[in-house]
């Protein structure tokens, strides 16, 4: 792989590791405010291993990163659970654009596969339990179950 190659991919695995802290940070907010709250507190954790993710693939790639989220303590949680859930559909609905727009662009087939889990994960797993977090009216239970 080329050296552009190889730029563009860890290009595109530090905007997804970027968009993972922003989740990571937002989905923070609303466990601190309203409590260990299903589905916030399965995605969070997902979320915390999607960073994981990606950071290994970019140390493969020998790139660098921010270690630590740059967003944590930055983002206000919404007023009502229903509107967090709300933010948490329109987050995992861009987050799935995302890799929409980044995948084309990655040449390394290790790297395509784990931008390609990430945003099944997003489009499989997260986004359906906000939806039914919002179909509740921001019901949400308290610890486990829900989504990984």
């Amino acid at each position: 792989m080329s050296t552009s190659a190889a730029d563009s991919d860890a290009r595109a695995l530090l905007i997804a590791l970027d968009d993972e802290y922003k989740a990571e940070a937002t989905y923070a907010a609303v466990i601190e405010k309203f409590g260990e709250v299903r589905p916030f507190v399965n995605i969070i954790r997902a979320e915390r291993m999607h960073q994981k993710i990606a950071k290994s693939e970019l140390d493969r790639l020998g790139m660098k990163y921010p270690q630590s989220n740059p967003y944590l303590g930055k983002i206000r949680a919404p007023k009502t659970l229903l509107e967090a859930c709300q933010v948490g559909i329109t987050a995992e609905e861009e987050n799935i654009t995302l890799y929409d727009r980044l995948l084309p662009g990655v040449k390394d087939s290790q790297v395509h596969d784990v931008l390609l889990r990430l945003q099944t994960a997003s489009r499989d797993r997260h986004l359906p339990a906000f939806r039914r977090c919002a179909a509740r009216g921001g019901g949400v239970g308290r610890n486990g179950g829900g989504s990984r």
